[in-house]
């Protein structure tokens, strides 16, 4: 999950979408994150495949904030299988996060890789998104194939590519 802009002393946060939830697709639910979550939630910023494109495990001081921080925060969407509840990942949505653009990330843990989870969450999030914002961007290190693979099936286009975080980055965007 990529790391909040906090605004400036005396200004306001942008709002988050509303997006409704929860929100079903064919085969999840895309909630709020709960206190039962926490565990694998954990996970996703912890596994070193998961994290492999996003600058490696968060360190154990950072994940502790975040475990505070996550349950119920605004834009972060809980991915769970609609079949037997099992959290598959997060899809969140920061307005405002990149030049003042919406920003979509995902995380997903490797155990469901590969079963189009991923794609189908984004694009739900995405579409509800983009319902009230005029562009949604995405950022992915060039080298995670996969990745870039998901968000062009979702219809984003790649539209510049740079060195960030030692790294180097693949934007997208999609407008409504």
């Amino acid at each position: 999950m990529p790391a909040s802009s906090t605004p400036a002393p005396g200004t306001a946060s942008p709002p988050v979408p509303s997006s409704p939830l929860p929100l079903a697709t064919e085969r999840l639910l895309l909630r709020p994150v709960r206190a039962g979550d926490v565990p694998a939630v954990t996970r996703l910023w912890t596994d070193p495949q998961v994290r492999r494109h996003l600058g490696g495990p968060v360190t154990e001081h950072v994940v502790r904030i975040r475990q505070r921080r996550v349950v119920g925060a605004p834009g972060v969407h809980a991915v769970v299988r609609a079949t037997d509840g099992v959290l598959l990942g997060l899809v969140t949505v920061e307005p405002a996060a990149r030049d003042g653009e919406t920003e979509i990330s995902y995380q997903f843990l490797p155990e469901h890789w590969g079963r189009g989870y991923a794609r189908e969450a984004v694009a739900a999030v995405l579409d509800i998104t983009l319902r009230e914002t005029p562009s949604v961007v995405a950022l992915t290190q060039q080298a995670n194939h996969r990745s870039r693979r998901l968000l062009e099936d979702v219809g984003m286009t790649h539209v510049s590519s740079f060195v960030e975080f030692e790294a180097h980055q693949v934007l997208y965007r999609r407008r409504s």
